[in-house]
């Protein structure tokens, strides 16, 4: 499969005419003596993008998002997030302008590791320890997620400490959202309500959202723009109107469907081919290389 890509472009610079939310030139990506995760990925995503970010399990995508979160170090004219390059800018995060909502998230408030921690902390103690919040955007949110403030978060099921995680993430405005898997525990109202929402914060102040899900209900009209990864590479991506696949399409899980089965037939080849290619000897693949952590966040 052929890598999308946009057209040749110079790399972006650190002026601060570069206004645009999210800028992908050429990335490529493997860890270190592994094979190669990301290829030549290029993509532009202006103010006010809403964008799906799909592809098969293993694909990158969860990488790419940890590369655009600032969480993996690439080189700084590769990546560009509101014209700075987000693992060595951490103003960007610090600052809250750049936010990132992973799956990982669902043990970590109210607990140590998968064990929930001996105190009773309650949702309303979470949620209101978050300091410097507008209280209009605070309880919008604890509306919307419809969360109890008294739920205590020992007890509390998957799905509802997920809507908590969620509003705290979101308690605070953002230029741009990256967001891995977040609703997969949240039932389909909430899902709904939270996609509309970050559909008004699109419209209303500019935002852009990149959002990696596999639950495709809602999302048509709510996207305007697709990057679907394949084998590390951009298969098909940019502005909704202008990817072939998706023009005057009604439903869109048809064609990601379509999409998924090529990688798949195009993967399992490429596995017959190497199945049949001379093993190689197997050594350290970490004998040559950096194990400094100071790579990854």
């Amino acid at each position: 499969m052929t890598a999308v890509t946009a057209p040749a472009a110079e790399p972006p610079t650190d002026n601060a005419t570069d206004t645009g939310s999210l800028k992908i030139r050429a990335l490529a990506y493997a860890y270190p003596g592994g094979e190669s995760i990301l290829n030549d990925v290029t993509l532009d995503l202006p103010p006010g993008s809403r964008c799906l970010l799909s592809g098969a399990n293993g694909a990158g995508k969860s990488t790419l998002l940890q590369i655009l979160a600032g969480k993996t170090m690439v080189d700084r004219d590769a990546v560009r997030v509101i014209g700075k390059p987000p693992f060595h800018e951490i103003e960007l995060t610090c600052s809250g302008d750049l936010g990132y909502l992973g799956s990982q998230w669902r043990r970590t408030i109210g607990s140590a590791g998968s064990v929930a921690l001996a105190g009773d902390f309650t949702a309303g103690k979470m949620i209101f320890g978050v300091e410097d919040v507008d209280p209009e955007r605070r309880a919008r949110l604890v509306q919307l997620l419809d969360i109890d403030l008294d739920w205590s978060m020992m007890k509390v099921s998957d799905g509802q400490r997920r809507r908590v995680q969620i509003c705290m993430g979101l308690l605070k405005p953002f230029k741009v959202l990256l967001c891995d898997e977040i609703t997969v525990d949240l039932d389909i109202l909430g899902r709904l309500d939270l996609l509309e929402f970050l559909k008004s914060e699109c419209e209303e102040r500019g935002a852009t959202v990149v959002y990696a899900t596999h639950i495709f209900d809602g999302m048509e009209p709510w996207m305007t723009h697709v990057a679907f990864v394949s084998n590390g590479a951009l298969a098909h991506g940019g502005r909704k109107s202008d990817v072939v696949g998706l023009k005057g399409v009604k439903h869109l899980l048809g064609t990601i469907d379509a999409w998924l089965r090529v990688d798949r037939d195009e993967r399992r080849a490429r596995e017959a081919i190497a199945a049949t290619a001379p093993k190689k000897t197997a050594t350290d693949r970490f004998s040559n290389v950096s194990r400094h952590m100071g790579y990854y966040r």
